[in-house]
């Protein structure tokens, strides 16, 4: 399915949340409970954004004039006549109908009846005024009661649900994973049945062992010496030893059973916890992703020229934040895109491109999430701010406040300087969206003029539910995490190495062919922990640490493991937030900080000595970790950006494929020089032993190193696997990150 149509089931799932939320709010004009009109409002004007951003213009067009309509409403503290209340459901039953129709992206034509309805009753003074009701009879006093029904000015607030869209397949996936979980988990009647013979057989062994005992009382007591009894002794021997064999049999049958159903159990819980993973945390690009091309949608709608980048979609954000903040980063986007836009004479005068640009990106900073929209425009216009807030009661007549607290002004609700109402902007509502949806996930925003153009406006949100690649290290015993993506390579930090330059501890290191002094910083001296007592040898295991576009070195005392975990904020207390972004939760609920490399960066050019290891000599090298170019394959992209995130801490460059038949292009195109290939089994379009038998086949791949790393681990997809040519078949049921950086070791 191409982007387009999953923009499009998202659409059919969207618009319904928002016709329905509009019928059902103009449903309860008649009641007791006043619509709010403001979320009506709302509800056309993201119903407007979402059309245009799936390309229907004919749906956009009514949902314009229905936004329109609206938007009179709240300005008028009104309500809707009855005739423009039929426009308003004559309006929706077309937009319904329209988007049932769709077929291969296109739909029907609409029916003109509904714009004509809407622009009727834009055009009557009396749409606003409500048609005065027939008169109705007193209603006959209520029974008193325990508790007084809530009114219009107090909502009802328990039974309240957040709906969350979730596609179907992974809800699918999640059920089989819990299917086979409980299958396994079922599978534990096999050791409860083992386990009572096991019992039934000591129980026999008991019971022969007491019968022999007598019974060599009995023949002691009788015949002392004799040989009498001696065949019914042996008899009772021999069925000892029997029992005995017995017991061991089962013994040994019901370890080899409890074996298996452990790793089948593993097996289910890991699947069920990616599948329950995956309902929750998804990459930034679900939600961000069409962005680009709606905006270039809309210059070109408004004649203008524009160049839009993105970064940072591929980062695996909790699905409900990001649901949240879809129409949030829109607003902010358009809202970049109508203020921003400059003539093309002016931008040229400036010297700069033709083209307006405008930038998102979505990153995690200090343990939280910052989404960025900037642009390269005319800036805020402080003067027309500052105007419009006095004329809206916002500012007194004195002087303007500092620029900082003038652009918190524009947050406010129906807070706009534009001049005239268009498509794009002139209702005030844009970032007053963008500000609500922030606040309400406990965020922070922040508009800002750029140096030397245009505008940034920054949302920094807690990062709750985001999942990272970290390297875990360890300083004075205890445990620590950095993110894998700030980790550029591991190093032997040779002591004989450092030197001390104006008080600094500093050492070269290598970077794409120069010799680079960079500053030296101790973890354990950084945090104030105990050394070593026990310390020998001349070299320490160390990072290159890239942040804020500068690098360091960090020396620790052990490199642990590189492992996929979810962040969580950062102690409120007891910690220094210049060095701690965050926490993670280690296997056995063992919690450790994690450690932000632009904090670490930044204190390497202040530190001191106190802060580095000290130096010895002036000799030594430093061991560069492996370049070697791995192909990972996978088309899960959680798994491929914890394979990277593993090579790459390792040293490896990597580049990946999202399917085999991607991998065989790649490879027969000849792009870079590939060492080795981990790939998985279970992909679309061309599997892992499709992939294998195309490469084995070509003689050009026929020695190529490759390793198929999947969650089949039957014995015959082993075999089948092995005897395609593959050098080695690892199983994600028992994933060690060690094992696999040991078996690309042996196979380069």
């Amino acid at each position: 399915m191409d982007i387009r149509q999953l923009l499009l089931a998202a659409f059919e799932v969207e618009h319904r949340e928002h016709v329905d939320a509009i019928r059902a709010a103009l449903g309860g004009e008649a009641s007791t409970h006043a619509p709010d009109w403001n979320d009506i409002f709302r509800r056309a004007h993201s119903l407007k954004g979402a059309s245009r951003a799936v390309d229907l213009p004919a749906v956009e067009a009514v949902a314009h004039r229905l936004e329109t309509l609206f938007e009179r409403v709240v300005a008028q503290d009104g309500g809707l006549s009855r005739s423009a209340a039929s426009a308003v459901h004559l309006a929706l039953d077309r937009i319904e109908a329209y988007v049932a129709g769709l077929t291969d992206g296109a739909g029907p034509d609409m029916p003109g009846d509904a714009l004509a309805a809407l622009d009727g009753a834009l055009d009557s003074k009396a749409a606003l005024a409500p048609e005065p009701a027939p008169p109705v009879p007193p209603a006959p006093s209520p029974p008193p009661v325990a508790a007084a029904k809530p009114t219009a000015t107090e909502p009802p607030t328990e039974g309240v649900q957040t709906l969350l869209r979730v596609p179907a397949d992974a809800v699918e996936a999640l059920t089989r994973a819990t299917h086979e979980l409980a299958s396994a988990l079922g599978a534990e009647a096999v050791l409860a049945e083992g386990l009572a013979r096991l019992g039934r057989r000591a129980n026999d062994l008991a019971r022969l062992i007491e019968t022999q005992r007598d019974s060599v009382g009995r023949r002691t007591a009788a015949a002392r010496g004799a040989q009498i009894g001696q065949a019914g002794s042996d008899a009772e021997a021999r069925a000892l030893e029997t029992g005995l064999l017995a017991l061991a049999r089962d013994a040994a049958d019901l370890a080899r059973v409890r074996g298996a159903l452990a790793s089948s159990v593993d097996g289910a819980m890991a699947r069920v916890a990616g599948e329950a993973e995956r309902l929750a945390l998804v990459p930034a690009e679900t939600a961000f992703g069409g962005f680009a091309r709606t905006l270039r949608d809309h210059a070109r709608g408004e004649e203008r020229e524009i160049e839009v980048t993105v970064h940072g979609l591929d980062l695996p954000v909790d699905r409900a934040m990001l649901q949240v903040l879809k129409d949030p980063v829109l607003h902010a986007l358009r809202n970049a895109l109508s203020h921003g836009a400059e003539p093309p004479e002016t931008r040229r005068r400036l010297g700069k491109p033709a083209a307006l640009a405008i930038g998102l990106d979505v990153a995690v900073q200090g343990g939280r999430l910052v989404v960025r929209v900037q642009d390269d425009g005319r800036g805020p216009d402080f003067a027309a701010i500052a105007e419009t807030a006095r004329h809206r009661g916002l500012l007194n007549g004195g002087a303007d406040p500092a620029p900082e607290a003038l652009l918190a002004l524009v947050f406010e609700p129906g807070f706009s300087t534009a001049s005239a109402v268009d498509t794009l902007s002139g209702r005030g509502i844009g970032l007053s969206v963008v500000a609500d949806a922030v606040r309400r996930l406990g965020g922070a925003v922040r508009l800002a003029p750029r140096v030397p153009f245009g505008t940034e406006l920054t949302m920094t949100l807690p990062l709750s539910a985001a999942r990272r690649a970290m390297l875990l290290v360890e300083a004075a015993g205890i445990t620590y995490a950095i993110p894998s993506g700030s980790a550029e390579r591991l190093l032997r930090l040779d002591r004989l190495d450092l030197i001390s330059v104006m008080g600094r501890t500093v050492t070269q290191v290598e970077i794409e062919g120069r010799a680079i002094s960079l500053p030296v910083l101790d973890l354990r001296s950084l945090l104030g922990l105990a050394a070593q007592s026990d310390e020998t040898g001349t070299t320490r295991p160390a990072i290159l640490l890239r942040g804020g576009g500068r690098r360091c070195v960090l020396a620790v005392d052990a490199l642990s493991d590189v492992v996929s975990l979810r962040v969580l904020p950062a102690p409120p207390i007891g910690t220094d937030p210049r060095l701690i972004s965050g926490t993670v939760i280690l296997a056995g609920d063992r919690p450790a900080l994690v450690l932000d490399a632009d904090g670490l960066v930044a204190r390497a050019g202040e530190a001191g000595r106190a802060a580095a290891p000290q130096p010895i000599g002036p000799h030594g090298t430093i061991a560069q970790g492996p370049r070697s170019t791995i192909l990972v394959v996978d088309d899960s992209i959680t798994t491929r950006t914890l394979e990277k995130g593993i090579l790459e801490a390792a040293g490896y460059r990597v580049v990946v494929c999202v399917d085999g038949q991607d991998a065989l292009d790649r490879l027969r195109a000849g792009i870079e020089l590939v060492d080795l290939v981990v790939a998985d089994v279970e992909m679309p379009r061309l599997d892992g032993f499709g992939l294998l038998k195309a490469l084995r086949a070509e003689e050009a791949f026929a020695r190529l190193p490759i390793i198929l790393m999947t969650s089949r681990g039957d014995a015959e997809d082993v075999a089948r696997g092995l005897d395609l040519g593959a050098d080695a078949y690892l199983t994600k049921q028992t994933f060690d990150q060690r094992k696999l950086l040991d078996t690309i070791g042996q196979l380069l």
